[in-house]
């Protein structure tokens, strides 16, 4: 198998086993006008963020990606936690590795206000892949450091190509692990472009010659980085992933989620990135930015 890191040409066949091997094929085109839409979290707006109920919902919207961060407990198990701790998204206290899995089921998952639900708990990782198989792409966006567990349980469950990690580990050193597998789950680097860290891991990719399937290009402010960061991808043939979710990822207030519902004008935010070349959209407003792709025929399996 080849590595994630490289560029799989996309298979020019138009049937599919079912939806998230079509939303694959798309991440693996860099050719693709389709937009990849990325929710944060899940439906987290409507039902407790990472929740079941979350995911199902964001499936039945038309999301692309379902994304998720994993905690481990003291077990071993991995859940679906963005916290460290338990103390904001359910009824319990204290971390998320002081407890068993077991013991988490104690505790409640709280909605986005604080509210509590009633029989919602959190998910084990194995059961969101269950309920995700088939029907959507997955993003682990914190976890590259379970990386060798994620891959055993979707192996088992056969969910491994829907599966997207990201990380900001050297090229060299993710490489390496890849290459310890014969099959491997999907990668993307995160580079915050004005940041030095994040400048330094960019130009590696640049200058290695290494392609991979998309960055995630994170900024503060409008300074022109941006339009050149995407320029630079574009002609590497890599795909473009932007985070419009909180002002802070995205270059400040105006281009982000917000400003798009706010304005009642999802277009005045939303196009500009599709004129960057930006395929790949994480969102806080989902309904919002699919409404406006499919209107813009760029949302369309």
């Amino acid at each position: 198998m080849c590595c994630a890191l490289a560029i799989i040409s996309c298979s020019r066949k138009t049937e599919f086993a079912n939806r998230a091997e079509a939303i694959a094929a798309q991440i693996h085109n860099p050719d693709s006008k389709y937009v990849i839409v990325a929710c944060h979290r899940g439906d987290w707006r409507n039902f407790p963020e990472n929740s079941a109920m979350a995911i199902e919902s964001v499936i039945k919207m038309g999301a692309d990606i379902m994304e998720l961060d994993l905690k481990m407990t003291k077990d071993s198990v991995l859940v679906l936690s963005h916290d460290s701790t338990i103390d904001r998204c359910t009824t319990g206290k204290g971390k998320v590795s002081d407890y068993t899995y077991e013991e988490l089921m104690q505790f409640n998952l709280k909605r986005a206000h604080g509210v509590k639900s009633d029989t919602t708990h959190i998910l084990t990782l194995e059961q969101a892949l269950a309920i995700c198989k088939d029907r959507i792409c997955v993003n682990v966006d914190q976890g590259y450091e379970f990386y060798d567990k994620v891959l055993e349980i979707t192996e088992r469950l056969g969910t491994t190509d829907q599966v997207l990690i990201k990380g900001k580990r050297p090229v060299d050193e993710v490489a390496a692990h890849e290459a310890r597998y014969s099959h491997n789950l999907m990668y993307m680097p995160i580079i915050d472009i004005q940041k030095d860290r994040g400048v330094e891991l960019f130009n590696s990719y640049l200058e290695q010659g290494v392609v991979p399937l998309a960055y995630e290009v994170c900024w503060q402010r409008e300074d022109g980085t941006l339009q050149d960061a995407c320029a630079r991808i574009r002609a590497q043939g890599s795909k473009i992933w932007v985070n419009t979710i909180w002002a802070s990822l995205c270059g400040g207030a105006g281009n982000d989620d917000d400003a798009a519902y706010i304005s009642g004008n999802p277009g005045s935010v939303y196009k500009r990135y599709l004129d960057l070349g930006v395929s790949m959209i994480q969102t806080d407003r989902p309904e919002l930015l699919i409404g406006y792709l499919e209107k813009q025929g760029r949302h369309s399996l």
